[in-house]
């Protein structure tokens, strides 16, 4: 399943330039595609990472590029959704929370957040039109 899933989300792109990006040898990703060798953990994180997708869905545990076995049925896991919101609004000191606490929260609740964070930056830019 891997072979396949790497040649489908690959498209029009190289072997070169996405094995520049994860830093291996073409020849090495060229073996992943054509199923003479397998990628280690690392490296599988990495294609994961490089074509925004679960590492489940490219070994073929789901069909859904997003879901893994530990949130199947919900959109996405807590805590892919708070650090996708961390990124987003550029929060530097997130590092203080315990972030063992946000992987519980429902999709409701990450709605909720998303919509502080909205709501922070448009206080923000009101204020900054104010000085």
């Amino acid at each position: 399943m891997l072979t396949k899933r790497l040649k489908n989300l690959r498209g029009k792109t190289t072997q070169e330039e996405v094995a520049g990006r994860i830093g291996i040898s073409r020849a090495r990703y060229s073996h992943y595609e054509n199923g003479r060798s397998e990628p280690d953990t690392e490296t599988l994180n990495k294609l994961a990472d490089f074509y925004d997708v679960s590492v489940d869905y490219l070994l073929g545990r789901t069909d859904d590029p997003n879901e893994t076995l530990n949130n199947k049925g919900n959109n996405s896991s807590s805590l892919d959704e708070i650090n996708k919101l961390v990124k987003e609004y550029g929060i530097e000191q997130f590092g203080f929370f315990d972030i063992e606490k946000w992987k519980d929260l429902s999709s409701e609740d990450i709605e909720e957040i998303k919509k502080h964070f909205e709501y922070v930056v448009f206080q923000a830019k009101q204020r900054n039109k104010e000085d």
